[in-house]
């Protein structure tokens, strides 16, 4: 009998944070202040195409020492850690010397705004947290996080033996309503995007941190191995 098993997967992690409900009202009013301010929080070079329905902050977020963001700042790395030391066998000696780089930055989207498919080089390990996402219908698609199928020969030709394959193996991308106070981490690589963000009321906003994060092992040289 034949007997199968998976070659090729992708890692995807999920974490909720202790008490979101708080930590979410101070970062969603801290980051309407600092949009407010225009120039002096925005990025002058931003992922994505320029659109009055998205702001886009810079990208040293974490530097802030801010009681909210700095509580969410060690949350992402608490568990960005776990998920190396899980998926890599490190063990807490080689997770010290383990140091890290990073870019973060905040989104504000409102009515229409999206991002279009994108990965982030350069980076071994990226994250999105959820602050909040008002006021649109939770099953109409609006502002999901998309993760495109990264087996980009899977469709080359299909029939009904390969149409209905169960998961992992399916051929379909992978949709996710981020939920307040959820961190989603996936390798960089990726490629993903939001759809458009579809609310109700043109005054509700949704609003992510996204960071990228890159990695130096203390006393390694590149080109050692």
């Amino acid at each position: 009998m034949a007997q199968i098993s998976s070659l090729f997967a992708v890692p995807l992690a999920t974490a909720m944070i202790d008490g979101a409900d708080d930590l979410n009202r101070e970062l969603r009013a801290l980051f309407l202040g600092m949009e407010a301010q225009g120039d002096a929080h925005a990025n002058k070079n931003p992922y994505q195409v320029g659109s009055k329905a998205l702001f886009e902050s810079g990208f040293g977020l974490f530097e802030s020492e801010a009681p909210p963001i700095a509580k969410l700042r060690d949350f992402c790395w608490q568990n960005v850690y776990q998920v190396i030391r899980d998926l890599n066998g490190y063990d807490t000696d080689v997770l010290r010397r383990l140091h890290i780089g990073n870019e973060a930055w905040f989104h504000i989207t409102r009515k229409g705004g999206s991002f279009a498919p994108h990965n982030h080089p350069l980076h071994s390990w990226s994250g999105v947290y959820c602050v909040c996402q008002e006021g649109d219908d939770p099953k109409s698609g609006s502002g999901e996080f998309t993760i495109i199928n990264p087996h980009i020969m899977n469709t080359m030709y299909t029939d009904m033996a390969t149409y209905r394959l169960r998961n992992p193996y399916g051929m379909g991308n992978a949709s996710l309503r981020l939920q307040p106070g959820q961190l989603v981490v996936f390798p960089s690589w990726l490629l993903h995007f939001v759809s458009p963000f579809e609310p109700r009321s043109e005054d509700a906003v949704r609003i992510t941190v996204a960071f990228n994060a890159r990695f130096h092992l203390e006393g390694y040289e590149y080109g050692q191995l």
